[in-house]
């Protein structure tokens, strides 16, 4: 087995270690592991190495499963750099995007209130412009200026704005209910 698990992510992958990448190739990459690391490759070895087999599997799993959702491949980048992004801890944020969260719960609830099936929809549109303008954000960050305290306070905003994602799609299921 050539596949070194003491590797990070992206390396596991063959892949810079970037906030941006190619999909594609971490696709890709990620069947190439995966059918080196598969346990069925090794079901005629001893049991031991079976587990071995299933423990690569999983963290293969993992570790694609982390680099291809924007926010977790942030959270992990910032690990990789020693950043604690404190999203348990740390709520502290710009006071215009707290009054920006404000009137988005405001939004979602005067929506819910009337049943505006068009206005949640509407909502959770201009929220998926918002959360891209962050990705796009956390590249400069992490990909170009190398700005981790700012590229944390980033992904706690993500966070937010994960929740209100979660708001919405509860409210529109709310209402066609």
């Amino acid at each position: 087995m050539s596949i070194d698990f003491r590797q990070n992510h992206f390396e596991l992958f063959g892949l810079p270690v970037r906030f941006e990448l190619d999909l594609s190739a971490l696709e890709q990459a990620y069947r190439r592991v995966q059918s080196e690391v598969h346990p069925d490759r090794y079901a005629h070895l001893s049991d031991a190495e079976k587990r071995r087999s299933l423990q690569w599997a999983t963290q293969t799993n993992e570790a694609y499963q982390t680099l291809r959702k924007p926010l977790s491949r942030a959270r992990y980048l910032l690990h990789l750099a020693g950043v604690d992004t404190q999203e348990e801890t740390n709520t502290a944020m710009p006071s215009e995007f707290l009054m920006a969260q404000m009137e988005w719960r405001e939004a979602i609830m005067e929506a819910k209130f009337s049943q505006n099936v068009a206005e949640l929809e509407q909502l959770s549109r201009r929220l998926r412009h918002e959360v891209n303008d962050l990705h796009h954000t956390l590249h400069t960050l992490l990909d170009e200026e190398g700005r981790t305290d700012l590229a944390a306070t980033t992904v706690r905003k993500l966070r937010f704005m994960e929740k209100l994602d979660e708001e919405i799609g509860n409210a529109i299921d709310a209402t066609l209910s």
